[in-house]
């Protein structure tokens, strides 16, 4: 089965979801966790700068270093905050958002006029990210991984299960080209709205009016 990165075309997809009340509170414990691990990642760096200016080779400074920079990864923050051993939470959850935090800096270095990473505060809107795998399958499509098209009219995603969908999708889902599903984007909107967007890739190129193609 090929990587996303042999895959030579790049599309984004957005439908519309419209998910049960159990699946908005998913939803919503998954953005806040998202949130919140953010949050924690910019509030040990912080902690960590200002310890790290201490040039004295003081043990209890030293000692709380070593746990911050312990805590920085997901599964260490599950085990100090037992709230993220939620099984309603995804785990690729929490991977996503460390990874937005590293990427935030990554941006922040390399064009300045970006920002340091800072806390995200509460609002309307939320949002986590999730990523579809393939497990031991011979070829990537949109409907055999753990994210994918049931049918025209429903998506599975985990934690979530199946969830209806309304969008162009149907297009997509008529072509036969291995494609791959990469990161999959779920936020609901200031209005309430609830939209499920995926980072997709493919061998052969496809143009329409709703799909945006980069290479």
């Amino acid at each position: 089965m090929k990587l996303m990165a042999q895959m030579k075309y790049h599309y984004g997809l957005k439908v519309r979801i419209y998910p049960s009340d159990r699946q908005k509170k998913i939803i919503k414990i998954n953005s806040d966790a998202s949130r919140f691990i953010y949050n924690e990642m910019v509030a040990i760096n912080k902690e960590l700068w200002r310890l790290k200016q201490v040039k004295l080779p003081i043990d209890t400074i030293q000692n709380r270093i070593g746990q911050l920079e312990l805590r920085q990864s997901a599964k260490q923050m599950s085990n100090h905050f037992q709230f993220l051993e939620d099984k309603r939470i995804d785990s690729l959850t929490k991977a996503n958002a460390i990874q937005n935090y590293h990427k935030a800096w990554n941006a922040f270095r390399k064009v300045h006029t970006a920002g340091v990473p800072k806390f995200h505060r509460k609002s309307y809107v939320w949002r986590y990210q999730t990523n579809c795998q393939y497990l031991k399958q011979k070829a990537a499509y949109l409907t055999n991984g753990t994210i994918r098209f049931e049918d025209s009219k429903h998506v599975i995603v985990p934690k979530l299960g199946r969830l209806r969908v309304k969008g162009s999708h149907q297009r997509v889902l008529a072509r036969s080209a291995e494609t791959r599903i990469g990161t999959v984007t779920i936020v609901k909107d200031a209005s309430g709205r609830f939209f499920l967007s995926m980072q997709r890739r493919t061998l052969l190129l496809s143009i329409g009016r709703k799909i945006q193609v980069s290479r």
